[in-house]
């Protein structure tokens, strides 16, 4: 079971990946929906993050989740770059006390799409961000060599229906049935999360964010929001599939859901 944190205490890993409040809400959202699975899972102890975020933030709310798990995670990517961002992230976050025993690795790789030639075996795999930048022939095989080498694994991409997030962001995205295609079997679940009641692509100064950190009124504002995000699965399906920012599949192998 992940640990209750909120909204307001997630903006500090969004502040270490120069991100803000939309990128807490996504970590919150997220976090929502791992929780619920996870607790049907037996604990992961080797974590896999299957490739780093395409443009926003660097998964450090990946890294928390291995942090409260005590387990040992892997990352690998086929940019340096986004690996060098992630050290970074990582580095700053370490600085205001975040996750200060964990264990971390990174791997630089080849091709996503060849991730089943990766060594060893993990207990969970995780990606967010990343499936919409792998070419279309190449996801199953990516999924694939997930499959073969994690009991379970969690995939979260741009929602493509949601047109005004994709363009605002530059991301291309999966269509909900679209990521329902390559996840099939009955231990497989899709789904429709991070719903922000706030215009995509509002952008802050770095004092600005700072600020926000600290003030009364947005830690009232973050309250709230964590009430919002929890109501988010019982708005109308219509609606949730137009305006969510995320599509997101889930799929334990062994089926011990």
């Amino acid at each position: 079971m992940l640990r209750n944190l909120s909204i307001k205490t997630l903006y500090g890993l969004a502040l270490a990946e120069d991100e803000g409040v939309g990128t807490a809400y996504e970590y919150y959202a997220k976090r929502l929906v791992l929780d619920r699975w996870l607790k049907g899972l037996t604990p992961p102890r080797q974590i896999l993050i299957a490739g780093l975020p395409q443009k926003y933030g660097a998964s450090l709310d990946f890294i928390q989740l291995a942090a409260e798990f005590d387990a040992r995670v892997t990352i690998v990517d086929e940019r340096p770059g986004a690996l060098d961002k992630f050290e970074g992230c990582l580095a700053r976050a370490r600085e205001k006390g975040w996750f200060p025993d964990l264990v971390t690795s990174t791997t630089l790789v080849v091709n996503l799409g060849q991730i089943g030639e990766l060594n060893g075996q993990f207990d969970l795999a995780l990606s967010s961000e990343v499936l919409q930048r792998i070419a279309t022939d190449q996801r199953s095989a990516y999924l694939f060599g997930l499959r073969s080498r994690a009991g379970a694994l969690a995939i979260f991409c741009p929602n493509a229906a949601n047109s005004a997030h994709t363009n605002i962001s530059g991301l291309s995205g999966l269509y909900l049935d679209e990521l329902g295609s390559l996840f099939r079997g009955p231990a497989a679940r899709v789904g429709l999360i991070d719903m922000p009641p706030f215009p995509p692509g509002i952008s802050r100064t770095e004092e600005q964010r700072e600020q926000a950190a600290s003030g009364k009124m947005e830690s009232a504002v973050m309250f709230g929001l964590n009430y919002y995000a929890r109501m988010e699965r019982f708005l109308p399906q219509p609606l949730r599939r137009r305006q969510s920012h995320i599509v997101y599949a889930l799929l334990a192998n062994s089926g011990d859901e």
